[in-house]
């Protein structure tokens, strides 16, 4: 089983910078595609970024440029950090492991996920 626990949520201003963290089970990295996630009130679970085993990424339109997936292994911890937060960021982040052998961007390929933490992003 694999547990997920995310942090570093908040209230940032427009323009700020937020870098949220997931820390996993070990071992955790080794077997798993570590994506990020986030829903906005009333819309679908949107796809934010992932990172692969040998630290290859990939990143949603919405996001790319701005955001930055990372992982330390020694730690078990995941990172997203935010840059250049707009309101339209406002949603819950989460963190999730995906046991597929290849890359995903569809919330329906992960199967472990963590609570989510609230980012918004308002003046």
């Amino acid at each position: 089983q694999v547990q997920l626990v995310e942090s570093g949520g908040g209230l940032v201003q427009p323009g700020g910078s937020l870098k949220l963290s997931c820390r996993a089970s070990e071992g955790t990295f080794s077997r798993y595609f570590m994506g990020w996630f986030r829903q906005a009130p009333g819309k679908e679970r949107e796809f934010v970024a992932v990172i692969g085993r040998f630290d290859h990424t990939y990143y949603g339109d919405a996001v790319k440029g701005r955001f930055s997936i990372s992982k330390d292994n020694d730690k078990n911890t995941l990172y997203l950090q935010m840059n250049t937060l707009w309101p339209e960021d406002t949603a819950v982040y989460f963190c999730a492991a995906s046991g597929s052998a290849v890359l995903h961007t569809t919330a329906s390929e992960y199967k472990y996920w963590g609570q989510g933490t609230q980012v918004t992003v308002s003046s």
